[in-house]
């Protein structure tokens, strides 16, 4: 399957001139070689060094395109990649934190963050993962666009509503210490960063889903009940 580069990484110089602008341009230069003849023949004004610069400008415009498209990745950091292969119980966007984290390491000087990683995701995917790229009909312009549509085939919308529903009726478990029971919260909510919930409310949820020695104790320590406090006093 054949990827197209990032658009981000195209470089593009546009001059647009109309023909009264033209005609006021040519009109202050004239006067200003009559006026001051120096800039007239100022070096700045030479055919053969305007043509250099331009040729210069050029040059810088077109540098880390020729760079990146050079560029081949190294083996040591493919072997570096985490792998996801579409399973029902990874985590997309942990996946994704990983991946990001070892392409900003890895990366080399000159070649833009987005390209290294449209280059590099295909070698993290593996099994369903794999398949389900390289049958994309679709050609990927830009990483925002390749991860949206990973997030889309395995995050979908309605994952994001029952773990939102398993949130807001999170309990705690007989036998489950009160440590524990915080640790499972927490990564509940670390499985959909998005999940739009305030900070009040998870405290609520997880308050609520305590079981009643551990709430009175938490109630005892606070001296009043935690949920009655102001959202100030609950922070601290």
């Amino acid at each position: 399957m054949a990827f197209s580069r990032s658009s981000g990484c195209k470089t593009k110089v546009c001059v647009a001139t109309g023909s009264s602008s033209s005609s006021f341009n040519s009109i202050s230069e004239s006067n200003a070689f009559e006026s001051k003849p120096d800039i007239a023949n100022s070096q700045l004004y030479k055919p053969e060094k305007m043509e250099s610069n331009n040729k210069m400008l050029k040059e810088l415009a077109t540098t880390d395109l020729e760079l990146a498209q050079s560029y081949e990745l190294k083996s040591g950091l493919i072997h570096m990649l985490p792998k996801f292969h579409g399973l029902a119980g990874e985590d997309p966007h942990k996946h994704l934190k990983e991946f990001h984290v070892i392409c900003s390491t890895m990366r080399p000087q000159g070649i833009p963050e987005d390209y290294i990683k449209m280059k590099a995701f295909p070698f993290s995917l593996d099994r369903a993962a794999k398949d389900w790229l390289y049958l994309q009909s679709v050609m990927f312009n830009t990483w925002g666009d390749m991860k949206c549509m990973f997030l889309e085939k395995f995050f979908p919308a309605s994952k994001t509503v029952t773990i939102r529903k398993e949130i807001y009726g999170i309990k705690q478990q007989i036998g489950e210490t009160l440590h524990k029971y915080w640790e499972r919260f927490n990564k509940l909510c670390a499985t959909c960063a998005h999940h739009q919930i305030s900070d009040n409310l998870l405290l609520q949820y997880f308050y609520e889903g305590l079981m009643m020695m551990d709430r009175n104790m938490i109630d005892a320590a606070s001296r009043e009940a935690l949920m009655d406090k102001p959202q100030r006093q609950q922070d601290t």
